[in-house]
């Protein structure tokens, strides 16, 4: 049982880990011990998830979303298979914590008459500064 926050816990059921050899230092240990994690959680059968939050989830995952409906994380990042583990469990958690935070609405603006005022007499201002660039006349 992962538990997320007060209200959110995720079942053992939903999450499966599977453990694969790491690549990077790690001398002979590389080679022998699968210490790197993979973890999957099945998010779009997930009843513990609303669907707003699915949704969310899914755009803040990005390319670790499966076809499936599954988010997939990836930790390689020690050489202990438990850390790597735990690791792993808390970026899940620390993304659909994201995920539960409702973003806010936009509220489009005007720009008040002043500034409107004030970028036009800039505007009138500059082509001015531009006209008396041109070519003087021979009259």
């Amino acid at each position: 049982m992962l538990r997320i926050n007060d209200q959110i816990s995720i079942a053992d059921w939903e999450l499966t880990e599977q453990f694969v050899r790491a690549s990077g230092p790690g001398g002979q240990n590389v080679n022998k011990v699968s210490t790197a994690v993979e973890l999957r959680f099945e998010a779009d059968r997930s009843p513990s998830l609303p669907g707003p939050v699915k949704a969310r989830l899914k755009r803040l995952a990005g390319r670790r979303w499966t076809k499936e409906g599954a988010l997939v994380i990836q930790c390689d990042e020690t050489r202990s298979q438990a850390r790597n583990r735990d690791i792993a469990r808390q970026r899940l958690a620390d993304l659909i914590l994201k995920a539960l935070e409702r973003p806010k609405r936009r509220i489009p603006t005007k720009p008040t008459k002043g500034s409107q005022r004030r970028r036009i007499e800039a505007k009138k201002q500059r082509g001015e500064v531009k006209a008396l660039r041109g070519k003087i006349s021979d009259d």
